[in-house]
C-alpha cells in the first residue's frame, strides 16, 4: 500500500466530502474564479463561500490571490493526484477480488 502522511490526505478527503466544495473544484477545473463567482450557483453569502474556499486552501486544493478587494482562486491539482494514488491501491485490491469472484462463476472450459 502507498504510505503517506495522513494529515494532508485527511484534509483532502475532508474537503472533498462536501458537495458544494466538489462543485467549486469542478468550476475551478475550467479556470480561475473569484470567490463571488464560486458562491453564485449556490445562492450563498460571500462569508459562507469564503469558508468553503478556506477549507479547500487548507487541503492544498486551491490557491487564492488577492487583486485589490477581489480574491481570485485557482485549482491546484497536486493533492488530488496524491489522493488518486492512495485510492489506486484499493482499486487494484477490489479488481483482484472481483476477478476471483467472477472466476468462480465462469464455467470451466475443460468440463
Amino acid at each position: 500500500m502507498v504510505e503517506q502522511p495522513s494529515e494532508p490526505l485527511d484534509s483532502v478527503f475532508h474537503a472533498l466530502a462536501d458537495p458544494t466544495r466538489r462543485a467549486m473544484l469542478a468550476s475551478l477545473a475550467q479556470g480561475e474564479h473569484t470567490v463571488s463567482e464560486l458562491a453564485e450557483p449556490f445562492c450563498m453569502s460571500l462569508a459562507a463561500a469564503s469558508k468553503h474556499v478556506k477549507t479547500l486552501e487548507r487541503a492544498g486544493l486551491v490557491r487564492r490571490t488577492v487583486q485589490g478587494r477581489t480574491h481570485v482562486c485557482r485549482l491546484d491539482p497536486g493533492p488530488l493526484a496524491e489522493a488518486h494514488e492512495w485510492l489506486r491501491f484499493y482499486e487494484r485490491f477490489w479488481s483482484q477480488r472481483l476477478d476471483a469472484l467472477a472466476a468462480l462463476f465462469t464455467p470451466d472450459k475443460e468440463s
